[in-house]
């Protein structure tokens, strides 16, 4: 009986465990960068306040694209000099919709040129199109 609980009491601390380590694992992934709005994200386009990247690929991004927004597929090559030198400018990158994760490799690429001030804007092309904001097309 008392060893039949004591396996039972293991058992418990081992799931534990791995919700805990799971949990950490998803905060950590989630909140690398932090998120931007919709409607923030449309008032830095429209006072050109951030460098904003689509990384939808370029036929996406010739469908539609946040206004002002670059097309990372064209620039990935020679990221810097797309970016501006003044490594605290906000960068906003944003991919598909809320459960894509492509933006990281725009947002890791200027974190790996030393930039400090990189947000998501995690409801992506298919969040702005539905919030009703309007698209810019071509590239």
């Amino acid at each position: 009986m008392i060893r039949a609980t004591n396996e039972r009491l293991n058992d418990m601390k081992k799931i534990l465990a791995l919700l805990v380590a799971t949990v950490v694992a998803v905060s950590a992934y989630a909140g690398e960068f932090a998120d931007v709005s919709v409607n923030e994200v449309n008032q830095l386009a429209k006072s050109k306040a951030a460098v904003i990247i689509d990384v939808n690929g370029a036929e996406s991004f010739k469908a539609g694209h946040v206004p002002g927004a670059l097309d990372f597929m064209a620039i990935k090559d020679n990221l810097a000099a797309s970016l501006p030198k003044d490594k605290d400018a906000l960068i906003v990158a944003y991919c598909g919709n809320p459960k894509c994760g492509a933006y990281l490799k725009a947002a890791k690429a200027a974190q790996k040129l030393g930039y400090k001030n990189i947000k998501h804007m995690s409801a992506g092309i298919s969040g702005w199109k539905a919030a009703g904001m309007k698209t810019e097309a071509g590239g």
